[in-house]
């Protein structure tokens, strides 16, 4: 193994550790194991860099700088104490402390928090007379304590904001999918990457976005200004510029069809603004059609999309509008693989349709279903 190989967690949303899991070994990750809403692996800079940029479906990867059992605030504070801050900080650094906790040994988050950033002031303060200031919002340094019993376990958040805030969304309509939930939806279907892409429900865009970048193999951190490990004192820019080089060689072409519609003219409009901030107003077609009305190209191909879980412009009745779906697919889809993301499980019913697969996934709190629905001759008779 490397020397330089570090310990990281990579967050993810339940039900994609997998897919997750798989893209982390296809950027060298090693010993990559599936943990609850996380991968944990091994990896270098190379690696954590590589990780932040192209990754789909992380929420945040996380370096590992000590893991220890403390069960009291004493304890965690001698701990967190004995770490030299200085090797991962300075005094003019802004820090953060976020904290998951799952233990009976302490009240609350807030707390574990403010204990492990007083350990990190006080040490600066004895030691240099100053000390690194707070900034919840926008920190230099955000620092991830995860106690679960009494193993805690301290990390430095390389990804900075969440890296599901790709930076191409301007507008977003009520209840926006999540960009890591998309492309993880899009990892799920086993989409080919060649053959056509429908959402004839798109909202604003994002799995359509989702879905073209990853037919054109441009990664998701693409428009990401800057990454949080820029600020840690390990950083090597030199290595970071010829990653971010590597991007124009890595793009390619796509040959099929990236569509979307919606019955809603303000959804069509944002989805517009948003695919021409991500550059891919070439790529992407849009149409303001209802999904009776919109008619996708011949297939093969993959549909994946996001219906409204509730009542929504132009759609009076939840139920006639997955009955609408299930007509418009037995109609137009044929030589399709129609996928269904809905909280609505009973709902989903009224579709009409036989599924061929289920996906158990979350959108938010919200406990949903990822459905495939394969649209061939004889899908009328099988209703």
């Amino acid at each position: 193994m490397n020397n330089n190989y570090f310990d990281m967690i990579a967050k993810t949303m339940m039900g994609l550790e997998e897919v997750l899991a798989d893209e982390l070994v296809n950027i060298g990750a090693i010993n990559v194991n599936i943990l609850s809403r996380a991968v944990s692996f091994k990896g270098d800079n190379n690696i954590m860099y590589r990780a932040n940029l192209w990754c789909r479906t992380a929420l945040r990867v996380l370096k590992i700088i000590k893991v220890f059992d403390a069960k009291n605030e004493s304890e965690l504070y001698d701990e967190v104490s004995r770490i030299d801050w200085q090797q991962w900080m300075n005094t003019h650094d802004t820090i953060a402390v976020d904290c998951t906790l799952n233990s009976s040994n302490f009240s609350n988050s807030v707390f574990v928090s403010q204990r492990t950033k007083d350990a990190i002031v006080d040490q600066f303060r004895h030691k240099t007379g100053q000390r690194p200031s707070v900034n919840l919002d926008n920190p230099a340094i955000r620092l991830n304590i995860h106690v679960s019993g009494d193993s805690c376990t301290l990390s430095v958040d390389s990804s900075g904001k969440s890296l599901h805030k790709r930076g191409y969304r301007k507008f977003t309509p009520p209840a926006p999918i999540n960009e890591v939930l998309a492309a993880g939806l899009i990892k799920l279907s086993g989409w080919d990457l060649h053959s056509n892409f429908i959402d004839p429900m798109c909202g604003s865009g994002t799995i359509l976005t989702e879905a073209a970048l990853m037919a054109l193999n441009i990664p998701p951190g693409y428009y990401q200004k800057k990454f949080a490990f820029e600020n840690l004192p390990d950083f090597n820019s030199q290595l970071w510029n010829n990653i971010k080089n590597e991007i124009p060689s890595s793009i390619g072409e796509f040959d099929g069809e990236i569509i979307g519609s919606d019955i809603s003219k303000d959804a069509v409009d944002m989805a517009h603004e948003n695919i021409k901030t991500a550059g891919l107003h070439k790529d992407i077609k849009i149409v303001n059609k209802s999904i009776l009305e919109f008619e996708p190209p011949p297939g093969p191909g993959v549909v994946i999309t996001n219906p409204p879980y509730g009542e929504r412009i132009g759609i009076n009745n939840i139920s006639d509008l997955y009955r609408s779906m299930g007509n418009a697919f037995k109609k137009f889809y044929n030589g399709y693989n129609v996928w269904v993301i809905s909280s609505d499980i009973d709902t989903i019913k009224l579709i009409g349709l036989h599924p061929s697969k289920k996906i158990k996934l979350f959108n938010g709190p919200l406990e949903c279903r990822f459905i495939k629905f394969s649209i061939y001759e004889g899908s009328k008779k099988n209703m």
